[in-house]
């Protein structure tokens, strides 16, 4: 795999952690939401079940931050490391002609 598909999937790779990401706050929101929309209803099960689900999923999410996170930096260092900039104007160029 040349340098610049190779940064292309990093950076797709941070896009998706990303999502991810994004996607496991909505879920904390909700379970949140429910938690205290059942404070009113006093259902027993989702009282005694949502702390804990809620608990292991903000564990992942704080997981999912520190993989992005790093996996970020490694992208970045990638790219400077390997002059991307300049690889994809050539690639422009290339393609141009």
């Amino acid at each position: 795999m040349d340098k610049l598909k190779k940064f292309e999937l990093m950076e797709k790779i941070s896009r998706e952690l990303e999502d991810i990401r994004n996607s496991q706050q909505a879920v904390l929101e909700k379970i949140a939401k429910v938690e205290v929309d059942n404070i009113e209803l006093g259902d027993k099960t989702i009282e005694s079940k949502i702390p804990e689900i809620y608990s292991r999923t903000a564990d992942n999410s704080e997981a999912i931050l520190e993989i992005l996170n790093s996996f970020q930096e490694k992208t970045d260092e990638f790219g400077s490391k390997n002059n991307i900039d300049q690889l994809k104007q050539q690639q422009e160029i290339d393609n141009m002609k």
